[in-house]
């Protein structure tokens, strides 16, 4: 393994069609990990490195992150380029969570959207630190001062810029580098030839201003440079770097470079930036629980002498069983090692060690702490922690948000059913946002997700790579109940059959949760004296909590909900732990209704962006869907409507939007929170589930 600090494990993140994986394309290119560039929409048909799944090639978008690794001026890259589409969050979150440093994207033109808001709050959760690098500048309408303006507004970072375009748009010949004040261009078909020269004289002057506004920036943070820059004396780069670094691995500035992936420009200066200011794997540190001491963490060192820890954090079913990747934490794992799996108790041999290059593996024999890697044979779950047995220790796992769109699916033929359930089975296991459960009633198996395209994506995939043709019901928004005011129980459960009965009596209250609450349940124990002997508690936990999977307006679960347990009656022969869980089930289900339930419905967060001559419609279609707009803003002829809409008004609206705006519309939706239902609309809706349970009971 080479020098640990010359180790850079980063990720690419940014809003869709900002250029991610062209922007990975070209770090491949120059790093001399391909010899070809090909575009994502590219009329070769082949697609970029990267987007190594038909689908992806097909629908010009990122679906799965990718992982590869490259090497530039002896230092070596880990890269995992992740999905822009907010239905494939989960490949963002769990990306973020094993990387040390990230590049967050900008487009030049549209600047910070929605998903630039998501993804670096993802970063955030993390404390992943960026460096910035705005795209498209050779675009009609770029303008990075903008961006970099609304990346301090809207996303509260200290941008530091520290390369200027010269020229925008048609006109962009190069970029002009503030540390080293040099002129540099890009020569060759695919801009690999670096020139530099001298700044260009109409251009001095700002290049000087923007220069003096990077010291002023740094010296807030840095005593030396503070100095320095009170004296007017020069300030050199070999200066500023070391300080630019320790303030950006700490959170409290972003380098800022501009440039255009597509027309290869400013990429180069970028990779150099990855080495100059993001941390390698000893700068960062790591935690993980000590599980024979819950409260203790233990700090794990990037040191490959130490015992082993890895974290699994995606799981993807190759060619030859199941490739699990691996963040390497600390130590060191050969192939035929034998590893143990510290949430299932199980060990594992590792029969093969791969790094990957998008879809390609290379064969490796070892690997050591700070590494990223894939391995065969190792069966396990998104999230395990493993090690050499010596430490019994676990890392914290990612954030998974709830899924909130469902939809009936079903093979089209009995002969599928095998292939059916194996595809299930594989994507539930790789994807922790895609849920599957049975309805009882209808006996349909339903599938949960984070967005239509998400599912949409799943389907195909079921078709594709287990040739499994299934029929799909219509999508269903993943509803909830919840209560409004606090109610009193209190319920006696007697059933007498011959010999022993069951007896059992609870009482208590249930009251809402406050709205800043985690959970979504919570059970108080109250009980004094003995009144409910201790080892029946934990049945009425259980009846409290299995009654409120399913609510009794339109049989959703119930959210939000205390349940204070602090009276109770109990029978020396007639009591026991199951008569306990069914007093609590009955008592919820016969007090429910006074606690004034409501139905609750996702509401998402839309942005909406095309034309200004379209904003009337635009506006219109979103009032027309109970949407309620949050602010609109015009920026060179294009309008961005935010606007906050329900998410059951909002099938079919990718088709509507094109047709009012001619095809020039766009739109990213993604989950706010959930909030009541209307009431005429919640009257339906109880309505509705009546008379389907009473059809269903006949």
């Amino acid at each position: 393994m080479a020098d640990i600090t010359k180790v850079r494990n980063i990720g690419i993140s940014a809003h869709i069609d900002s250029g991610k994986t062209t922007l990975s394309e070209r770090i491949l290119f120059y790093t001399g990990k391909i010899h070809k560039i090909e575009e994502v929409r590219g009329k070769s048909g082949v697609g970029a490195k990267m987007d190594s799944m038909d689908l992806e090639r097909e629908k010009g978008i990122t679906i799965q992150s990718a992982a590869t690794y490259c090497a530039w001026k002896d230092y070596q890259i880990n890269l995992i380029d992740t999905p822009g589409h907010v239905d494939f969050t989960v490949e963002v979150e769990r990306a973020l969570r094993v990387l040390d440093g990230a590049v967050l994207v900008l487009c030049a033109v549209a600047g910070v959207q929605s998903q630039s808001i998501t993804v670096d709050r993802q970063m955030r959760r993390y404390s992943v630190p960026r460096v910035a690098f705005v795209n498209k500048i050779d675009r009609s309408g770029s303008n990075p001062d903008r961006v970099i303006g609304q990346l301090r507004e809207k996303l509260n970072h200290n941008p530091v810029i520290i390369t200027m375009p010269i020229g925008l748009e048609d006109k962009n010949e190069g970029i002009i580098d503030l540390l080293y004040m040099k002129a540099i261009y890009y020569d060759g078909d695919n801009g690999e030839f670096i020139r530099e020269e001298e700044i260009p004289a109409s251009l001095l002057e700002e290049a000087k201003t923007r220069r003096h506004t990077l010291i002023e920036t740094v010296a807030d943070f840095d005593d030396a440079i503070a100095e320095k820059f009170l004296g007017d004396e020069p300030v050199s780069a070999e200066e500023l770097i070391p300080a630019i670094r320790r303030e950006t691995i700490s959170l409290k500035i972003t380098p800022v470079f501009v440039g255009s992936a597509k027309k290869n420009k400013g990429v180069q200066r970028l990779l150099d930036g990855i080495l100059d200011f993001l941390p390698c794997p000893t700068d960062i540190r790591n935690e993980g629980l000590d599980q024979n001491n819950q409260e203790a963490k233990i700090e794990l060192k990037s040191d490959p002498s130490l015992p082993f820890v890895g974290l699994a954090f995606k799981l993807e079913d190759g060619r030859f069983g199941q490739l699990t990747y691996m963040r390497i934490y600390q130590g060191t794992v050969k192939k035929g090692d034998t590893i143990f799996n510290n949430v299932t108790d199980k060990k594992v041999k590792v029969p093969r060690l791969v790094r990957m290059h998008s879809d390609e593996m290379n064969e490796i024999d070892e690997t050591s702490a700070g590494d990223i890697v894939a391995m065969f044979g190792v069966d396990c779950a998104s999230g395990d922690t493993f090690t050499d047995g010596t430490m019994n220790v676990t890392m914290t796992s990612m954030f998974v948000p709830e899924p909130v769109i469902e939809l009936a699916i079903s093979p089209k033929d009995k002969a599928g059913q095998v292939n059916f359930s194996k595809a299930l089975n594989r994507f539930t296991k790789e994807d922790p946002t895609l849920r599957v459960y049975r309805d009882e009633e209808s006996g349909e198996t339903i599938i949960k997700g984070m967005g239509e395209l998400h599912l949409e994506i799943y389907i195909e995939r079921i078709k594709r790579e287990f040739n499994c043709e299934v029929i799909v019901g219509r999508p269903k928004v993943a509803f909830r109940e919840t209560i409004t005011q606090h109610a009193d129980f209190n319920y006696t459960h007697k059933k007498q059959t011959g010999g022993s009965g069951q007896f059992a009596r609870v009482a208590g209250y249930m009251e809402p949760l406050p709205s800043d609450a985690v959970e979504n349940y919570e059970f108080v124990d109250d009980i004094v004296g003995g009144v409910i002997p201790r080892e029946y508690i934990p049945g009425c936990d259980k009846g409290f909590k299995e009654q409120l999977q399913e609510g009794q307006l339109i049989g959703q679960p119930v959210v939000g909900v205390r349940v204070v347990l602090n009276d109770g009656q109990f029978h020396a022969v007639d009591s026991s732990e199951l008569a306990f869980k069914v007093a609590s089930m009955t008592a919820i289900r016969e007090f429910y209704s006074k606690a004034k339930p409501i139905i609750l419905e996702p509401i998402m967060k839309l942005e909406v962006n095309g034309p200004e001559e379209f904003q009337g419609v635009m506006i219109g279609q979103v009032n027309q869907r109970r949407g309620v707009i949050v602010g609109t803003a015009t920026d060179s002829g294009y309008v961005v409507v935010e606007a906050e809409v329900p998410l059951s008004e909002m099938f079919g609206y990718s088709t509507d939007i094109r047709s009012v705006t001619q095809g020039k519309g766009e739109f990213t939706m993604e989950f706010l929170r959930y909030a009541p239902v209307p009431k005429l609309v919640q009257d339906d809706m109880v309505k509705d589930y009546q008379q389907k349970r009473a059809e269903g009971k006949k």
